[in-house]
């Protein structure tokens, strides 16, 4: 087994630490040729990533699963939202990375648009309005203006970024009904109380996590119902549920230790809470992770 990494900065720099407005491109075949092509599991405390694959397949891990996916492809992964990749050699395609912060701007704005930053995305239906070429030939156009000296050069990246994440919740809504139709000021609630529930325990209260945000808990769980069908306390267990998956997965860590790590009083209350949302066991979820190849990172 090996350790969850977080990294400030992009993947194997562990002495970065991005500005707050932070926003760089890449090829993706530069970085990933450098690590022969594996991507080891891991997350960005602070970081949004596009990855546009062009060509090739690539193995995805995640927190829940592992997926093979053949390019042209997207997929968009918010701060601590684990993952890892094996690419084939002949992967070609770019990557952006941007801080939250400068995503907080533009997603405050856009409310609706905040499913794109819930969960990683995965985009491999495109359309004749919105084809894989004229997607990349924004983030082309995103990637060149970047690293030009044009005037106006931070309103023009603006621009490009609020063309490409419309873009990309079209696409997104297209494919998947779920997503909302309509702007509402819920959501930018709901924004606000999932970057609390990133730092979320079991001991953590809805009636803690509404004080911070200055509401009821009762318009709490209503702006959660609207927009994720699910009550507060559902969300913050699933969050937990998800980050113990992160933990049996990646780590060396014992049962007792996770649910320490997650602040359950006993071990066996972690065991107990893991079982009634998953139908198994820490340690049955675990074995099950190696009798399927699983304790490896891919």
């Amino acid at each position: 087994m090996i350790r969850i990494t977080q990294y400030d900065g992009l993947y194997g720099e562990s002495t970065a630490r991005p500005q707050e407005e932070y926003l760089f491109s890449e090829l993706l075949e530069t970085r990933s040729h450098t690590f022969d092509w594996v991507i080891q599991p891991h997350t960005h405390a602070h970081l949004f990533q596009v990855f546009y694959v062009q060509t090739g397949t690539v193995q995805v891990r995640t927190a829940q699963q592992s997926q093979l996916l053949e390019g042209p492809y997207v997929l968009l992964i918010p701060p601590n939202a684990l993952h890892g990749f094996v690419y084939s050699a002949d992967a070609r395609g770019r990557i952006l990375t941007l801080s939250d912060s400068l995503l907080d701007d533009f997603f405050r704005t856009n409310p609706a648009m905040q499913p794109l930053l819930n969960t990683v995305q995965t985009i491999t239906v495109f359309d004749v309005t919105y084809s894989a070429a004229s997607v990349l030939e924004l983030i082309e156009e995103i990637d060149e203006e970047l690293f030009s000296d044009q005037v106006q050069k931070r309103i023009m990246i603006q621009a490009c970024l609020h063309r490409l994440f419309i873009i990309l919740y079209r696409l997104l809504k297209h494919g998947q009904t779920r997503l909302p139709d309509q702007f509402s000021p819920a959501m930018t609630y709901f924004r606000q109380f999932q970057q609390l529930m990133r730092r979320a325990t079991m001991a953590t209260t809805i009636a803690q996590v509404a004080d911070e945000m200055a509401i009821t808990p009762v318009h709490l769980n209503r702006i959660c119902r609207a927009v994720a069908n699910k009550s507060a306390s559902e969300l913050v267990q699933n969050h937990v549920v998800a980050e113990a998956q992160k933990y049996l997965a990646y780590t060396a860590y014992s049962i007792s230790e996770i649910a320490y790590q997650l602040h359950f009083e006993y071990p066996t209350y972690f065991a107990r809470f893991f079982k009634r949302k998953t139908g198994v066991s820490p340690s049955q979820y675990r074995e099950q992770l190696r009798a399927n190849g699983a304790d490896r990172p891919f």
